[in-house]
């Protein structure tokens, strides 16, 4: 069977990252190439090494998400070195802090991973929509969803950030329909993989987020990112203004 994506460009943003990197992992199986963009080199040259290793085509560029001119710079870059920008999706880290109750928290600490947020995906989104525009097609991917608050978990502004970047995405999707462009967002109830090992509480959470599944099983980085590759790819051609939902059954739709 031919791969979903050949002949693709994609831009992730955060690709260092264990989403990021399994997302690109993903695309590249099936037959994108690959531009990673993220602040740190260490993490965005592993990545790219596994890709090449199974033969895929990558290149990382040290890009600070947050920055405007940085991300247009960018995206106008790989146009000019591929041709096109088909794919965009950002799994940048917002800086949230999780573990402390809101009545806790400072507004500060809250506040920060929805600013970050709503203006890294702005700023993505807006840059990948230029040049889509301009072709006529194109998906932009969204990660993170919302879903109802876990009794026990304090994911401080976590959610509220979802919640902002829902809303961007669709309003995203009403307005660049007419252009042919796909927007999606991947949700996935939590991932016991992305928790760091040195997390306290970890094995806890992550037995949590099992149990909270309909499956028996939490989603893997693997699910997330095969899911991303068929949500870009034209055989999710007539998907957009929606959710795809890889929770496991953690997640309910209505």
């Amino acid at each position: 069977m031919e791969p979903m994506l050949n002949g693709r460009n994609a831009v992730i943003y955060g690709g260092g990252g264990s989403i990021g990197g399994a997302v690109a992992s993903a695309f590249a199986r099936e037959g994108a190439r690959v531009f990673l963009a993220g602040r740190t080199p260490g993490p965005l040259e592993a990545v790219a090494e596994r890709i090449r290793h199974h033969g895929g085509t990558v290149e990382t560029a040290l890009v600070d998400a947050t920055n405007e001119r940085a991300v247009n710079e960018h995206a106008d870059d790989v146009v000019a070195a591929a041709g096109s920008l088909d794919i965009s999706m950002n799994v940048i880290q917002h800086g949230d802090v999780q573990g402390m109750p809101m009545a806790e928290m400072s507004v500060a600490d809250y506040l920060r991973p929805v600013a970050t947020a709503v203006e890294t995906f702005f700023l993505t989104s807006q840059a990948a929509a230029r040049h889509m525009m301009r072709q006529r097609s194109g998906v932009i991917l969204v990660f993170g969803g919302s879903g109802n608050p876990v009794p026990g978990l304090f994911l401080g502004g976590l959610q509220t950030a979802f919640e902002a970047m829902e809303s961007m995405r669709r309003q995203l999707s009403s307005e660049l329909g007419s252009y042919g462009i796909r927007v999606l967002t991947l949700r996935s109830g939590g991932i016991p993989e992305t928790l760091p090992q040195n997390m306290e509480g970890a094995g806890e959470i992550a037995d949590a987020m099992t149990r909270s599944t309909m499956l028996g099983r939490a989603a893997t980085l693997d699910d997330v990112g095969n899911v991303a590759a068929f949500a870009a790819s034209d055989r999710a051609a007539s998907m957009t203004a929606a959710t795809l939902n890889l929770s496991a059954g953690a997640l309910v739709d209505r």
